[in-house]
């Protein structure tokens, strides 16, 4: 009875131990809107594309002082669109937490589809 119950608690453990890549889910933009068409809802929604796109752009790996590069640079990207009020940086979580003079709060994750972030539809030049 002891070896079922060691075992049992062995094999739930080893279930229970998942890898914790935030990455993947994050970034993944199957059954999302496309970037593009997102980015011609109007100007502040391709401000929030681009800021993706240089959030995707600037990827270095997964150590922590990439990611924080990573984040840092989309963060002054971000700051220096017109109409950016506040960025949150997630490091661990890869997003950017982005405030609109308007208002509007949104979360921005990595988008890597090999546009540039000044390319983005509708983005004031």
């Amino acid at each position: 009875m002891g070896r079922f119950v060691w075992g049992g608690l062995l094999i739930s453990l080893a279930i229970g131990c998942r890898p914790y890549d935030l990455r993947a889910p994050v970034s993944d933009e199957r059954g999302l809107i496309p970037a593009d068409q997102f980015a011609r809802y109007g100007g502040e929604q391709a401000k929030a594309v681009a800021i993706g796109r240089s959030l995707g752009q600037w990827d270095g790996g997964s150590a922590p002082e990439a990611r924080a590069n990573q984040v840092t640079k989309a963060s002054e990207y971000a700051r220096s669109l017109p109409g950016v009020k506040t960025v949150v940086a997630d490091t661990l979580g890869y997003r950017l937490t982005v405030t609109f003079a308007s208002g509007w709060r949104t979360a921005v994750i990595p988008i890597r589809d090999g546009v540039k972030p000044e390319d983005t539809p509708g983005l004031a030049k």
